[in-house]
């Protein structure tokens, strides 16, 4: 068969640095939409984007030529300068290092979507560090409880999610 077929789609998590609560609820909307634009730019396809005032979730395909570490540099990158000049209040923004990135079946995007679109009530219940720590454990990956206090460091789990990007 000579053509290539592949639905390959990620669940992203990412927050501001140091989980500053930089994207206020007033604003949300308004950084969505311009992420996704980002991601369109880049051949990219948001499935859904959502968060609160300190991280964010992407429900984003990405074509099997670009990889998931240049991907998520492309949004973040191209998002934190357009955020500092246009929204205000937010000179001093900017995101993690790191970066979250779990592969989601196609059967699985409506679940997801729906995790994603209640991010609010969610975290009426777990704060971002838990849920980061769920995440990770779900995909059996692993992590050291050292680094930020009381919680996991987040630094090291992303460290060796990229070095897994780069290398697949």
């Amino acid at each position: 068969m000579a053509d290539t077929f592949t639905s390959l789609h990620y669940h992203v998590v990412f927050s501001t640095k140091g989980r500053e609560p930089w994207l206020r609820l007033d604003m949300q909307e308004r950084v969505w939409a311009y992420l996704g634009g980002i991601a369109r730019q880049n051949q990219l396809r948001p499935l859904l984007i959502g968060g609160t005032e300190d991280h964010i979730h992407v429900l984003l395909g990405i074509p099997p030529t670009v990889a998931v570490s240049e991907a998520l540099k492309r949004i973040k990158g191209g998002s934190s300068g357009w955020i500092k000049q246009n929204i205000r209040g937010c000179r001093g923004f900017g995101w993690q290092d790191g970066y979250g990135a779990f592969t989601v079946s196609k059967s699985q995007d409506a679940q997801v979507k729906a995790y994603i679109s209640k991010q609010r009530q969610h975290h009426r219940k777990e704060n971002f560090q838990e849920e980061y720590r769920a995440l990770l454990d779900r995909h059996e990956i692993q992590y050291d409880e050292q680094g930020r206090p009381g919680g996991a460091s987040v630094a090291g789990a992303t460290r060796r999610l990229r070095a897994a990007d780069s290398v697949g």
